[in-house]
């Protein structure tokens, strides 16, 4: 019996801050629940730390720059956004006689919705504003990119009207007897962080820990760095005063997970949790005060690229077992749900599918538990065009800057990536296997970069300056 399926997604979410990760103490039950329930993936990146081109991978199953995809269309230099005539998975399992339900944010197309690529209906984040404007019209939406409290009920708060209209269509689908797919797109837990008063004050700032890499010199690091702080006007925060900012992020992850408990007892309660596939996941992560920074341009640091994705499905993902193989959370999707569903699947994947069937229950696919590094890339876009392509291995992670300094860590002894090693003349053996392994892979996945011969020869022969 092919599964209803369930995707939510949140935008800008780090992988430390959900509780069964065990690192910070935000706190997140539902996501645990589901952890434990199902698969926690320990080692999920982002192709790339950007809204629209990750959700727009999300649907094909392809890097955004082989479709154009390079940046958010509607902030920066214009470029086309994602045509409905590119493959869609959705599209397949609606096909496929899968009834489907789109809730949230988009940010695919600007003159094309989800019904265009798939969904047979969307509720969006204007039906909220709209329905929010007459029941509270002097209560509208902060200005301040640092936060503040959301001052309407939780029930009434955005995360929670949005979850209910998810809710209500899994009620609807239960008794039909065809399956469902619903995607669940939450604004949370991304700048501006607006809580309700129930979860701000589950945080109080003084007792909010310190990202372990807040303290950064950014010696020796690419100059867009140090001016993100400037552009930002962070340069001079001390821990005290992101504290609040870091606190109020905290409450909104915690909100969007007891709206997110609201949607999986509609599952439980319409006795359908045995035959649903429940994923999580977002875009991207968040500095939110890492490295002394805001949100998460021209950085390839583990904070923003590093995610959250669990997978739930009883009787077929074994319950409480966790993969630390690497993992494309937007890419490996669309094909891992494909084979669950026994639809075709993207022709053009990037990514591969996680699983292969066993005796009773699926198993890690070899051709991911076999990978040895992930790649991620940044085009630009906030504060101008910028070219990022970042190889992250178990020990090593190489950025490659085409128009500044490079970048190299080493995350054994460097975790906090603090310290850049790509002037440092005892590693130049591993920066220059690095290099060609990312080329290689560029090259692979048609990467437009590397099909230019001035770029791709300071990959081949190591011609790039370290300061």
């Amino acid at each position: 019996m092919r599964p209803n399926i369930l995707l939510i997604v949140s935008d800008q979410h780090r992988l430390d801050c959900v509780g069964a990760a065990g690192d910070y103490p935000v706190k997140t039950p539902h996501l645990d629940r589901l952890a434990a329930q199902g698969m926690w993936f320990d080692q999920a990146y982002t192709p790339i730390p950007l809204c629209t081109p990750a959700r727009q991978s999300l649907l094909t199953g392809r890097r955004p720059e082989t479709h154009g995809g390079l940046w958010n269309y509607d902030l920066g230099s214009r470029i086309p956004a994602l045509d409905p005539a590119e493959y869609s998975w959705p599209r397949e399992l609606q096909e496929a006689g899968y009834a489907s339900q789109y809730v949230g944010k988009w940010h695919v197309n600007p003159d094309h919705g989800p019904t265009d690529f798939g969904y047979d209906e969307w509720v969006q984040l204007e039906d909220y504003a709209a329905w929010r404007q007459e029941r509270y019209p002097d209560s509208p939406a902060t200005a301040d990119w640092f936060g503040a409290i959301d001052p309407v009920p939780t029930a009434d708060s955005r995360t929670h009207w949005l979850a209910d209209r998810t809710s209500a269509f899994i009620r609807e689908q239960s008794g039909k007897g065809t399956p469902w797919h619903a995607r669940l797109d939450f604004l949370e837990p991304h700048l501006p962080c607006e809580p309700t008063a129930e979860f701000a004050d589950l945080y109080q700032p003084d007792r909010i820990p310190q990202w372990r890499n807040f303290h950064d010199p950014l010696e020796g690091k690419p100059y867009i760095q140090r001016q993100q702080l400037v552009n930002w006007g962070v340069e001079d925060y001390t821990w005290e005063d992101w504290a609040p900012t870091v606190a109020r992020y905290y409450a909104a992850i915690t909100q969007m997970d007891d709206a997110i408990g609201r949607v999986l007892q509609a599952i439980d309660d319409a006795g359908q949790a045995d035959d649903t596939l429940v994923v999580y996941t977002t875009d991207h992560g968040d500095m939110g005060g890492a490295h002394g920074m805001m949100d998460k341009h021209y950085v390839m640091y583990d904070d923003v690229v590093r995610v959250p994705l669990i997978m739930r499905w009883p009787g077929h993902i074994s319950a409480g077992s966790a993969s630390d193989s690497f993992t494309y959370n937007t890419l490996d999707l669309p094909p891992t749900i494909a084979s669950m569903v026994g639809v075709q699947g993207p022709a053009e994947a990037h990514g591969a599918n996680l699983f292969e069937a066993g005796e009773d229950e699926l198993t890690p696919a070899d051709a991911v538990a076999d990978r040895e590094f992930v790649v991620s890339s940044y085009n630009g876009q906030q504060f101008g065009l910028y070219s990022q392509r970042m190889i992250r291995t178990r020990t090593w992670k190489y950025v490659w800057n085409l128009t500044d300094t490079d970048e190299l860590y080493d995350l054994q002894a460097d975790p906090g990536e603090i310290v850049n090693r790509i002037a440092d003349e005892n590693v130049t053996t591993i920066l220059a296997d690095l290099r060609l392994q990312l080329l290689q892979q560029l090259t692979t996945d048609n990467d437009s970069l590397v099909g230019n011969a001035w770029m791709r020869h300071q990959l081949e022969s190591g011609r790039k300056l370290t300061r």
